[in-house]
């Protein structure tokens, strides 16, 4: 066990430390605040203070990690060994920075709950965090911290034995239109048809007709495909099911219908599966409360597991709406826009509540990109697309971090926009199997 000596055991100081060190080193923490206890202490030692007690491994600690709340803070950017960090602490720290406060800022995501600009569906922008700005949203930052930090441990206390973990992948994938055309209700079929012979698209009408006339597949219902890829590459897998009602955000198949019925009870014999709320959660707890029970009665099984569509999300609101509904897990964690690491980590962590100041049992799950955010946003062909995966899991690789991507159903559909990206997933299971 590492033993941390600091003045003030706060909930902040407890909450980071067991994250970088037992969850990202895999290193037993403890702390105390009695000098003789950390004296006396045999194994690796850390203070945690304002100014060392003699010539141990001492880090600078900054206020944050003893203040209650949220503050305007001023940030400057440094360099750590070619690495951007933040905090400084100068003097006798044995290294240059309060990696610990820094780590906490970023992990919390503290900078959203400062005021800010909101895009169109009210979320918080990947152009506005201290990551964009400073070039290191593609760079898991919190856990390349924490390997250069167990670099110095290793040297100090070298007869120390320190385990390491393993890389590991998870396959998320978001049905948000289950089926193209397939169970769709007359009105909305008959409104498609017209709405696309009026425009013109042709070959959309005459897609539509042969998948309702069961002439043809339908797009979108490459469910098996994707199961035949979870089994051939043993990769761990979990579908998030939209269940909520019609409106101009959520346009799936209606949850009532037998067929979406038994297709969500087919993945759940096959793969990991949970909620993914629909467009106005963000606002209506009783929506989500009613969206989960939904589910639940489809799959006999409690939901533990939940992704926010569109990724709208507000901190702390809708992490506190999960936990009061006893959702375990969130995969929320990442941006529309941009790919890379929203809370600098590729390593699940427990929300922490800045309002209530505790660490919740709610688990995050960050993702380091989405399919959309290639195609849509960033507008790159599938090729250049296996070039970013590429960097993204040997970003991750390098740490030994967890590699989580965001697929839809529709992406391997080769269909409408999706045309010419049917065979990425594939690839993309390939290169982080690697």
């Amino acid at each position: 066990m590492i033993l941390v000596y600091t003045h003030t055991i706060t909930p902040r100081i407890r909450y980071i430390f067991k994250h970088i060190f037992t969850r990202i080193l895999l290193i037993p923490v403890g702390f105390t605040s009695k000098v003789e206890e950390f004296v006396a202490h045999n194994g690796p030692k850390i203070s945690y203070t304002k100014t060392p007690l003699g010539n141990e491994f001492f880090v600078k600690s900054n206020d944050l990690m003893f203040e209650q709340g949220v503050n305007d803070l001023d940030i400057n950017m440094q360099k750590w060994e070619e690495v951007p960090c933040f905090f400084a602490t100068g003097g006798k720290s044995t290294i240059p920075f309060d990696i610990f406060a820094a780590s906490f800022y970023l992990i919390t995501r503290y900078e959203e709950y400062l005021p800010h600009v909101k895009d169109v569906h009210g979320r918080y922008t990947a152009e506005q965090s201290l990551a964009y700005k400073n070039g290191f949203l593609e760079k898991p930052i919190v856990d390349i911290w924490a390997y250069k930090l167990l670099r110095i441990l290793k040297e100090k206390f070298p007869e120390y034995e320190y385990k390491s973990r393993s890389y590991k992948y998870v396959s998320t994938i978001d049905i948000d239109n289950a089926y193209a055309y397939k169970y769709k209700s007359l009105i909305r079929t008959f409104g498609g048809l017209f709405n696309d012979f009026f425009k013109l698209r042709l070959l959309n009408v005459w897609n539509r007709l042969a998948v309702v006339s069961r002439l043809k597949k339908d797009p979108y219902d490459t469910f098996a495909e994707i199961l035949r890829i979870k089994k051939q590459y043993h990769i761990r897998t979990v579908f998030f099911c939209t269940v909520g009602d019609y409106n101009t955000f959520d346009t799936n198949v209606s949850a009532s219908k037998t067929k979406y019925k038994l297709q969500i009870k087919e993945l759940v014999d096959y793969a990991r599966v949970g909620l993914h709320p629909s467009y106005f959660t963000m606002q209506n707890p009783a929506i989500l409360k009613k969206e989960k029970e939904r589910l639940e009665s489809i799959t006999n099984m409690p939901v533990l597991r939940s992704r926010q569509h569109y990724l709208r999300f507000n901190l702390p609101d809708t992490y506190q709406q999960l936990i009061d509904l006893e959702i375990e897990e969130d995969y929320s964690m990442g941006y529309a826009s941009n790919v890379g690491f929203r809370a600098s980590t590729c390593t699940p962590f427990y929300f922490y509540d800045l309002d209530f100041e505790i660490q919740t049992p709610l688990k995050i799950f960050p993702f380091a990109l989405m399919d959309t955010t290639l195609n849509d946003y960033l507008k790159i062909t599938p090729k250049q697309s296996l070039g970013k995966i590429r960097d993204l899991r040997n970003e991750v690789k390098a740490v030994n971090g967890m590699f989580i991507t965001l697929f839809h159903n529709e992406t391997l559909s080769d269909y409408l926009r999706w045309k010419g990206w049917k065979r990425l997933y594939e690839s993309m299971v390939k290169i982080a199997t690697n």
